[in-house]
């Protein structure tokens, strides 16, 4: 859909469904229709690549191929395993992108509300190992080393899709946009008035409820929380899916939420969920080595810290207090 904005400048609100979400872009400027092209185009490439259900997808060809042989795979796929491998070695296997036997052995209990068997997850916690993901830029190949491991790129496919959506923006002279890929949020420039873009982050006890807010410009926001996919097992137990590799359980970090803020999508998305993983005190430490990347973290008790560059930027919902991490160097605080 096409509009006109009196005074602005022309302007495009479309929405899809791709990668299992749906997706929602509004940009202003020329060239809108060639833009709205390229974006899909784009996602639909990316998932037909990236998509570990996809038959023909490269990723679903690595893995069918575990154990066996390597398999050529595109650039862009190259590119995202590079990027993901760096952030498995540097979460200490917190993340870890081989952890596709895993996931799929927790999906099952989704549908039966009731978790996996403590011998079957120690069994499939054998199969995760980022280490066994061999990658030959030389040849554009990869491959896993065991039969039966396999890749799901859940944690930072959507981050590296939505980096790919703000340069066609920027390729295609567009300078004020923003899309919302299925919780990962990408705001180019400002709005067409001058004003930055506010960001509502879901509040994540309470539905269809923020619990606060950011405003950015030429920022990514992707929030990751306990309250996007879960079940609440016949004792009262609540399992939600982010895995901590580690375990081959939920992570119990005592954080229900974070978000991250970052000129990279792709890092966010990583981010967000190493650092759910790690909770509020080694995920401080962690971002010590991503500076100028911002974090709102929310614990069980709701109490929400934020790191010092929001100061200014953030705005909690009535009835909500913050602190703020004064210094990620540790001095004077």
């Amino acid at each position: 859909m096409v509009c006109s904005i009196p005074e602005i400048r022309d302007c495009a609100y479309f929405t899809h469904r791709a990668m299992g979400t749906i997706m929602s872009h509004k940009l202003f400027g020329n060239h809108l229709d060639e833009c709205q092209s390229a974006i899909q185009s784009e996602i639909k490439a990316l998932e037909n690549l990236l998509s570990r259900f996809i038959p023909e997808s490269d990723i679903c060809r690595i893995n069918q191929s575990s154990g066996f042989q390597a398999e050529r795979i595109a650039p862009e796929t190259m590119d995202i395993l590079v990027e993901a491998l760096n952030f498995c070695r540097t979460s200490s296997g917190s993340f870890d992108i081989t952890v596709g036997p895993l996931v799929s052995l927790w999906r099952n209990s989704h549908s039966t509300l009731q978790p996996p068997a403590p011998k079957s997850i120690y069994r499939v916690l054998d199969l995760v190992s980022h280490n066994d993901l061999v990658l030959d830029p030389s040849t554009c190949s990869a491959s896993l080393a065991r039969h039966g491991q396999s890749i799901d790129l859940g944690g930072i496919g959507k981050g590296f899709t939505a980096d790919r959506v703000m340069d066609i923006y920027r390729e295609h002279g567009i300078t004020s946009a923003f899309s919302n890929l299925g919780g990962n949020v990408i705001a180019l420039g400002t709005r067409p008035d001058g004003s930055p873009w506010r960001i509502g982050i879901q509040h994540p006890r309470e539905i269809d409820r923020v619990i606060c807010s950011v405003t950015v410009k030429d920022r990514a926001v992707v929030t990751s929380g306990d309250y996007q996919r879960f079940f609440i097992d016949g004792k009262g137990n609540r399992y939600h899916h982010i895995l901590d590799s580690r375990t081959g359980y939920p992570a119990a970090s005592g954080l229900i939420s974070v978000t991250v803020i970052s000129t990279s999508s792709l890092s966010a998305d990583a981010l967000s969920t190493i650092l759910f993983i790690a909770g509020i005190e080694k995920g401080r430490q962690y971002l010590k080595s991503f500076p100028g990347t911002d974090a709102i973290f929310v614990d069980e008790e709701l109490n929400i810290v934020i790191t010092p560059g929001l100061e200014g930027h953030f705005l909690p919902n009535f009835g909500m207090t913050y602190s703020v991490f004064k210094n990620l160097d540790g001095k004077n605080e």
